[in-house]
């Protein structure tokens, strides 16, 4: 796995905090997956004493912490957020989301490099939330961002891997990047695949928010993430069109 701003983590499983049924079943969630990080939105911290618990529990954790500017719609807004965040969690590293579609909330990539620009200038860590076009993660690239963040599909949709082709392009494009799919996972299977691809980590959080038993959902993406993983860096057979026997003919008896 690929450093992220040369921090070394020990697994690729990123996990969100939201929509969970209880604190509790958030905190059992974590422990169960082991996940590396944990994503907060700001809008989670409020001023009052629910919100200073909440953090509190996050940093109980005790996992590296990403929060995001989740719900922005402009570079002021994205800029600001990131700025709130530095100070309320005390970290440089931010998970940038710059909407620019309602319905699908795919990213406006073209305010998103120019988001990600003023707070590389500015010294944060940015990991852009982006599509899988390899012309914005180059420009992303070239902003100061040293990770870049494909959506594997919508988020929320639990579609999986949308656009493997895509993904495995950008994969090969940048083969020094940290790369992480961000959005869209649904299944340990989905997860698995984008490890197997030699994608350095996952993010994911309304599959096992959502999921009948978050619980064991979590145990169950941590425990794809590392086969992925493993599957990877086995060097995988290729597939092919054709039949190959497992059983080698050589020494094979023919009877007339």
């Amino acid at each position: 796995m690929r450093p992220f701003y040369g921090t070394e983590l020990p697994n690729g499983l990123m996990l969100g905090t939201a929509q969970y049924p209880s604190p509790a079943i958030l905190q059992a969630a974590f422990r169960e997956s082991g996940a590396a990080v944990a994503t907060v939105s700001l809008r989670r911290e409020g001023t009052g004493g629910a919100g200073q618990a909440f953090w509190q529990m996050i940093r109980d954790l005790g996992v590296h912490i990403l929060p995001n500017t989740a719900g922005c719609h402009t570079v002021k807004e994205a800029v600001t957020t990131a700025h709130m965040a530095r100070e309320v969690f005390g970290t440089p590293w931010i998970k940038l989301e710059l909407i620019g579609h309602t319905d699908s909330l795919q990213p406006d990539v073209f305010q998103l490099v120019e988001a990600a620009k003023i707070l590389s200038e500015e010294d944060f860590r940015v990991f852009p939330y982006t599509t899988d076009d390899l012309i914005v993660g180059e420009r992303l690239l070239k902003a100061g961002c040293e990770v870049l963040m494909p959506w594997g599909a919508p988020i929320g949709s639990g579609l999986g891997l949308a656009n493997p082709y895509a993904l495995r392009s950008m994969r090969a494009e940048f083969p020094d990047t940290p790369l992480v799919v961000d959005a869209g996972i649904g299944l340990p299977s989905h997860a698995a695949a984008a490890m197997e691809m030699g994608f350095d980590a996952v993010l994911l959080n309304t599959a096992v928010a959502k999921a009948g038993d978050p619980v064991a959902m979590a145990k169950a993406m941590a425990r794809a993430v590392e086969a992925g993983a493993l599957a990877h860096a086995a060097d995988p057979m290729e597939p092919r069109d054709m039949a190959e026997p497992s059983t080698p003919v050589i020494g094979k008896a023919f009877l007339s």
